[in-house]
């Protein structure tokens, strides 16, 4: 059963060999660690320097790219705190210009060595009623175009395409 989880120092080893399984940073997507200062490093004090960015947000968008957020990890499990950490799941609480033509409200990854167990797709779910908490009753959620996986994670989720910019397929999910 796939959860979503605060991020929290006492998962640093999995969160750290989720890290390495992606490779690197570059298909993280849903980390968000590009709103944050620098790229994790997978050390017990690298997650602890992640785990305290993503503890503030944003207030306002201070430079054209951040939004309010909140931030989650995916694991296998119920959250418990022996579950493997399989993944990232960045909210923004809002839209700003960017944001509303290629980001979207959700963005999630899942590292490579869990995918195709429903992990996303479970995920996506889960963060689709986390905006509905917080009063967001349509969620944008964008992905490559040429992202199959991606398309069918949202779609399975209800996503409606509206369109295709910049090479990003935009769907809205009504929560």
């Amino acid at each position: 059963m796939t959860a979503l989880v605060a991020p929290d120092t006492a998962r640093w080893e999995s969160w750290a060999a989720m890290i390495r399984d992606f490779g690197g940073t570059t298909e993280m997507h849903g980390s968000g660690h590009w709103f944050l200062e620098g790229d994790p490093v997978p050390t017990a004090e690298g997650c602890a320097a992640y785990v305290l960015m993503t503890e503030v947000t944003a207030p306002a968008d201070l430079d054209g790219t951040r939004v309010p957020s909140s931030y989650f990890w995916i694991t296998d499990g119920t959250g418990a705190p022996d579950d493997e950490v399989v993944g990232f799941l960045h909210l923004r609480h809002g839209l700003n210009d960017f944001l509303l033509e290629e980001g979207g409200h959700i963005g999630y990854s899942v590292k490579p060595s869990a995918r195709r167990r429903g992990h996303a797709t479970e995920a996506l779910r889960l963060g689709v009623v986390e905006a509905a908490r917080l009063g967001i009753e349509r969620v944008l959620v964008t992905c490559d175009e040429d992202n199959d996986a991606s398309r069918r994670t949202i779609e399975a989720n209800g996503g409606e395409l509206e369109d295709v910019r910049n090479g990003k397929r935009r769907y809205w999910i009504v929560s």
